[in-house]
């Protein structure tokens, strides 16, 4: 159902089991899927694309120009998976040419109200950004990533799967896989283990990242001694294998 106060591009394709609320706009070449809940004043931007079964509430912005002072109108891209919230006053930026040419996010994902994604973002599946938790240009997050209300993270970081971000933490590095941080600037400061067992991960492989934590992060030997001592503890785990390919590949 479409309210007759809604403005909707001609352009536009929308499932018709979408619902538009009052006043909100829809701009040229937006492509809405099947189920979604679109309420009053919201505004989607031209060349966005939202897959089924999202709810976007009132006053949120999607898909609009990146706050970048090199783009020129080009026509770039916001792409939205599956079944993701946005809360009031959540605002996603649209890619650049100098970027990844559009901004991505996944599916199952929670934005809660005045929240940001700014451009060339790439979020991946079952995150959580929690009030006003903000992202630069180019950041890239995890599966399973949970960033604490007023989270800011700078351009071009890189958010490792199942990553926790504390309440205000700025954040200006890669954030390791399955890690606590928090603080201005933010710190890393264990394995977040309550969160994984929730998420049920075992007490073996919870141990193997704790071990493997203390000597790649804590540590202050230096990286052949770390290694040595890596090497020693003969850990098999795919996860601790991702922790360490994290570390070895990060640029920030």
């Amino acid at each position: 159902m479409i309210h007759s106060t809604a403005i909707i591009s001609k352009s536009a394709k929308i499932d018709s089991s979408v619902k538009v609320g009052p006043y909100s706009i829809i701009d040229d070449k937006v492509q809405i899927a099947a189920n979604s809940i679109i309420e009053s004043h919201v505004v989607i931007r031209n060349h966005t694309s939202i897959g089924k079964n999202n709810h976007i509430y009132q006053f949120a912005s999607i898909g609009e120009d990146p706050q970048d002072l090199k783009y020129n109108g080009e026509d770039t891209k916001l792409v939205v998976g599956d079944n993701n919230i946005f809360r009031e006053y959540c605002t996603i930026n649209r890619g650049t040419t100098t970027g990844i040419d559009e901004t991505r996010i996944g599916s199952n994902n929670l934005f809660m109200a005045y929240s940001h994604v700014a451009h060339d973002c790439i979020i991946q599946d079952n995150c959580i950004l929690s009030n006003a938790a903000s992202l630069a240009g180019h950041v890239r997050v995890g599966n399973n990533v949970s960033l604490g209300g007023f989270t800011l993270i700078h351009q071009f970081c890189d958010i490792g799967d199942y990553a926790f971000s504390g309440l205000g933490s700025v954040i200006s590095r890669d954030v390791t896989p399955y890690t606590l941080v928090a603080g201005n600037h933010a710190q890393a400061y264990k394995i977040n283990t309550a969160g994984l067992k929730r998420k049920g991960f075992s007490d073996d492989v919870i141990s193997s990242l704790e071990k493997t934590f203390k000597l790649f992060i804590k540590s202050k030997s230096n990286r052949d001694v770390v290694l040595e001592s890596f090497n020693k503890l003969n850990i098999n785990c795919s996860e601790v294998d991702y922790f360490i390919n994290f570390i070895n590949s990060s640029e920030r």
